[in-house]
């Protein structure tokens, strides 16, 4: 029972931060942070996103232009843009070190122990890359509803909501910080048997060897 919960924890620890890395770069790239819907001109959506601002006319289509200048930003959005990369890389790093440590993989099969560090720190990577993406998500979608519900802007005002991408941006960060928990328990867990019988039947004509080499040593 413990070697099929290891084996499918390990498997969907995988998947899960596959997915949420996925995701997660896609959520760093796409322009559809925050929505404006202009009351004035229904044919004409505003977006917004880490990296530009896209206007969407059923006429002419999406035309997008990219921020000018990096300080210029405001502050969530600065932050978010190292958060979201800190989040794509560690997300990368996590699926490669913990895909060394799968006992599917017969890489190191004797190595066991090794396996089980590696199977934690992808882990580890995975979780905070999960984190690192839920944050400036939740920034952002704090800054809009406080702005959203501003008394001071005058309800003439357009207001911006929130976008696809939040929404995308959640379910990343979530599917990482829960593929990083699954890996962690599978590499608690009791280790799964050799993959291969090729060690064991290596260590028994070592036991029985090793008699062999004694009693052919010469007697002084």
């Amino acid at each position: 029972m413990a070697l099929v919960f290891r084996t499918v924890a390990q498997l969907a620890g995988v998947s899960l931060s596959l997915l949420g890395w996925v995701l997660s770069c896609l959520t760093n790239y796409l322009p559809h942070w925050k929505n404006l819907n202009l009351d004035l001109n229904e044919m004409e959506n505003w977006t917004m996103g880490l990296w530009q601002t896209c206007v969407v006319q059923e006429e002419a289509g999406m035309q997008c232009k990219d921020f000018d200048s990096f300080l210029a930003l405001p502050a969530e959005l600065r932050i978010s843009r190292i958060l979201m990369f800190l989040s794509n890389g560690l997300g990368f790093l996590g699926l490669l070190v913990s895909g060394f440590g799968l006992d599917c993989l017969r890489i190191g099969e004797s190595q066991r122990d090794l396996k089980r560090r590696l199977l934690i720190l992808g882990g580890i990577l995975s979780w905070t890359s999960g984190i690192s993406a839920l944050v400036p998500v939740s920034w952002v979608a704090h800054t809009t509803v406080q702005e959203f519900w501003d008394e001071t802007i005058p309800d003439i005002v357009p207001r911006w909501e929130f976008g696809e991408a939040l929404f995308l941006g959640w379910f990343a960060g979530l599917s990482l910080v829960i593929g990083g928990c699954l890996l962690n328990c599978a590499a608690c867990s009791s280790h799964a048997p050799l993959a291969s019988g090729h060690y064991a039947v290596a260590q028994i004509q070592d036991d029985h060897q090793q008699p062999e080499t004694r009693n052919t040593n010469p007697k002084h």
